[in-house]
């Protein structure tokens, strides 16, 4: 009979963690080409000073 004791399931915690890591960062890359390369909040923004006497 095999004893299957200690830490047998360790390695597929850390496998499941690696892939769950790698999909995070797959649909992160996704969403960004799909975004037109553009962050949120990336755009310059537009001030405008009207001062006294300026026609």
């Amino acid at each position: 009979m095999a004893d299957h004791s200690g830490n047998s399931g360790s390695g597929t915690v850390g496998i499941a963690f690696i892939l769950g890591v790698v999909v995070v960062v797959l649909a992160g890359v996704v969403w960004y080409v799909y975004s037109g390369g553009e962050l949120p909040g990336e755009s310059e923004p537009e001030i405008q000073i009207d001062l006294p006497g300026d026609s």
